[in-house]
């Protein structure tokens, strides 16, 4: 008798277990059901609002678009600063008394420097035919029985553009060394474009954050008024005791549908106008002897932009959310 009730009490206990395993699968497969419908459903609210939500949309995607526009013409300005970074060179004329080979070993010297990207050694005679080659002079300086030309070193530091006192300490170190007779760089060149440069990136952090603040309220604003419209609805399920985060689904994932389409949107309308500006640079590019390629949004920086276009939807529809709820109790 002991060993049936045994048998029963293990085969119950293996069909509760099994039971409690199925409950779970079966919650999760709920929760799963309840956020899809949350999802879909509040997908088709917007297309049944369809002229309100998409001028929400498009004010939103102005917004954004004016934030990465700016950012993709700086990141194309950078380029070009790189185009222009190999013009900031430090020329280092060298004494008459040295001769090649030791110009020669100076510079493998320079190279060694981890703060030097490039350096060409330009010799006396080669000097002497670029001058007779592009002055116009080549006649008189066949007259001359000696080459006057001294043998210079080009030297391009890395990353010049973005430490204005490191070039200044590496100019002041060739000009000390021996074989130096004359070291030149623009260093008020340098100081120009890194303002520049410099003015260009903050504008860009502040045009964002200013941007993006008026993407939240906007979102805000819009997932309030929809509040606002379904207040009865809302009522009615706190009495039958609904909880806020089953309440708040709807609205949030109705801010993050209003922040991901504004993110596509404001991605054609950077990529529509890259389009339409990509001919006419490349083109006066083509005047300068220069080969610059118009950049466009990455692959990471349209993730990006959804993502934050998103994540900016659904924070000011919980901003607003957290608060309004709290002051709607039903009576």
């Amino acid at each position: 008798m002991m060993k049936r009730v045994n048998k029963k009490r293990n085969k119950e206990g293996r069909w509760q277990t099994k039971r409690s395993g199925g409950n779970f699968v079966d919650k999760l497969h709920a929760y799963r059901n309840l956020h899809a419908h949350a999802l879909f459903s509040s997908l088709g609210r917007l297309v049944a609002s369809r002229f309100s939500s998409a001028m929400t949309i498009v004010v939103l995607a102005i917004a954004i678009s004016l934030a990465s526009g700016f950012y993709i013409l700086v990141a194309n300005f950078q380029q070009l600063s790189g185009n222009l970074e190999a013009s900031n060179q430090i020329s280092l004329f060298l004494k008459d008394e040295v001769s090649e080979v030791r110009a020669s070993k100076f510079a493998d010297s320079i190279r060694k420097n981890p703060d030097i990207q490039e350096v060409k050694l330009i010799t006396k005679e080669q000097a002497l035919a670029e001058f007779q080659a592009y002055s116009g002079f080549a006649d008189a300086v066949k007259a001359l029985k000696k080459n006057p030309l001294p043998a210079v070193i080009q030297v391009l530091p890395k990353n010049s553009f973005e430490n204005e006192q490191a070039l200044e300490v590496l100019l002041d170190d060739f000009k000390r060394m021996a074989e130096v007779d004359f070291a030149q760089m623009d260093m008020q060149w340098v100081k120009r474009l890194q303002s520049i440069i410099g003015l260009a990136r903050r504008g860009v952090t502040l045009l964002s954050l200013l941007l993006g603040a008026g993407v939240l309220f906007i979102t805000a604003n819009t997932i309030r008024l929809e509040l606002y419209n379904r207040r009865d609805e809302v009522v009615i399920a706190k009495l039958v005791g609904a909880t806020n985060g089953f309440i708040c689904r709807p609205f949030l994932y109705s801010g993050f549908w209003i922040g991901f389409f504004s993110g596509v949107m404001a991605w054609f309308i950077v990529t529509t106008i890259m389009l339409f500006l990509k001919q006419s640079i490349e083109n006066l590019s083509r005047l300068y002897d220069d080969s610059f390629h118009v950049l466009f949004l990455g692959f990471t920086e349209t993730v990006s932009l959804l993502l934050i276009s998103s994540v900016l939807g659904v924070l000011g529809s919980w901003i607003v959310l957290h608060f309004q709820l709290r002051q709607l109790k039903p009576e």
